[in-house]
């Protein structure tokens, strides 16, 4: 009997750009006569542009991979790799443009939160719908329902209708569901991501568990964290080829190494999309720069100088700006702020230049995250706005250089013992 669980042959995904056919026979009609007379496309949405339009690209080109029987495989790779793309053609959701596939099991699949969900229905009757939709039986249900309420931790909740639930709650329900699927193959892309941390680690406990119990686990996460904990081979996907399949520590130094790209110096933030409305309203970043120096590296010994421009829309009490600073696998490092720019400032544009002491951190690549904040009456921070994904590098070229293990020894460098 092979020992293999699943295997990838010359594996291709083509999409194409823009809406693909028109809504009506006339729409596809007036399109193809428009192509016909080499004619700007009428159905074509206002401000599309027409150079890249129907345009194909391949989400994934000529992916080989044999996993086998009872792996913990982590895939890991910047927004676009063609990760999900991956995991949704293993789980059928998409075909393949090109390639062979051989699945030799039944696989659990779990892509977004919550999918199958019903807003109206309660957490119970999800369970029921949800559990059908993975394949599993009504009667299957009926015997693993109570176990799959106490995984979830919303039994006060299990009959209120899940359009109510929060975020982490829908998260703990599907996975609770898609965890009692009898599959011998676990799909999951970051689902992870909305749990609190003890759901996390119960989570990852239970992946771990069915691994070790014979089951194969394919894991997609931004979190190196996780996928350091839960599996024991990790996959580099890079604009959808496989650069990398072997050790997870190399795949993971691969990479966070691969943001040495993004060491600039220059951020213009004028026309930089927030998460939320509420962010820029008050006060907002027009740019911030990594002043000195044409890349964004930096020895233990030095300083970094930044050059913050930002304008206030309206009078604005206690205004500081502070760092949330954060390791390339995305696990926190620290914070930070800085009190001596705390005052008030009317509505007018700002220039601040900070400093910020980097000896004490280990060599890698960071991610600081900054914040315009003001502080209300009772000290708590509120974000006026924010830039994420400030990207710098620490570097050691002195004799004492050591090959620091981040995953043993942690991200700050402590000060030296000292002889007295």
């Amino acid at each position: 009997m092979s020992d293999t669980a699943i295997k990838i042959e010359n594996l291709r995904k083509q999409y194409k750009l823009g809406a693909i056919g028109g809504q009506t026979l006339n729409a596809e009609l007036q399109s193809w006569w428009a192509r016909v007379r080499g004619k700007e496309d009428p159905n074509m949405k206002i401000g599309q542009s027409a150079e890249h339009f129907g345009e194909s690209f391949w989400a994934l080109d000529g992916i080989n991979l044999e996993i086998k029987k009872g792996e913990a495989v982590g895939i890991i790779g910047g927004n676009g790799a063609g990760k999900s793309t991956l995991l949704k053609i293993l789980s059928r959701v998409t075909a393949p443009t090109e390639g062979d596939i051989w699945i030799d099991g039944r696989i659990a699949s779990m892509l977004e939160v919550g999918t199958g969900f019903h807003g109206e229905l309660t957490g119970r009757e999800n369970i029921y719908m949800n559990g059908a939709i993975l394949g599993m039986t009504r009667k299957e249900v009926d015997e693993k329902i109570e176990s799959i309420i106490d995984f979830s931790e919303c039994r006060q909740f299990i009959d209120t209708p899940v359009k109510r639930y929060s975020s982490g709650m829908y998260v703990k329900l599907a996975f609770a569901v898609a965890s009692h699927l009898d599959a011998e193959i676990m799909v999951m892309d970051e689902v992870l991501a909305v749990g609190d941390m003890k759901f996390q680690k119960k989570c990852l406990g239970k992946m771990g568990d069915e691994a070790k119990g014979g089951k194969t686990v394919l894991y997609v996460s931004h979190n190196m964290a996780t996928i350091r904990n839960l599996c024991t081979r990790c996959i580099v996907l890079e604009k959808g080829k496989m650069i990398f399949d072997g050790d997870v520590e190399k795949a993971i130094d691969i990479y966070m190494n691969s943001h040495s790209s993004d060491l600039k110096t220059e951020y213009d933030l004028s026309t930089f999309k927030r998460v939320s409305a509420d962010l820029g309203r008050k006060a907002r970043f027009k740019s911030i720069s990594i002043l000195d120096r044409g890349m964004a590296r930096f020895r233990t010994d030095e300083k970094m100088l930044l050059d913050f421009k930002w304008t206030a829309h309206e009078n604005i009490d206690n205004v500081l700006i502070d760092l949330s600073l954060k390791y390339a696998d995305g696990s926190a490092v620290g914070y930070t702020d800085c009190r001596t720019m705390l005052k008030d400032y009317s509505a007018g544009d700002y220039e601040t230049k900070l400093e910020y002491d980097i000896s004490n951190l280990a060599e890698g690549i960071y991610i600081a995250y900054f914040h315009l904040s003001e502080i209300n009456e009772s000290n708590e921070l509120r974000d006026l706005d924010q830039a994420d994904q400030i990207f710098f590098e620490i570097v050691n070229d002195s004799m004492e250089k050591t090959n620091w293990q981040r995953q043993y020894w942690g991200s700050v460098r402590l000060p030296q013992l000292r002889e007295v």
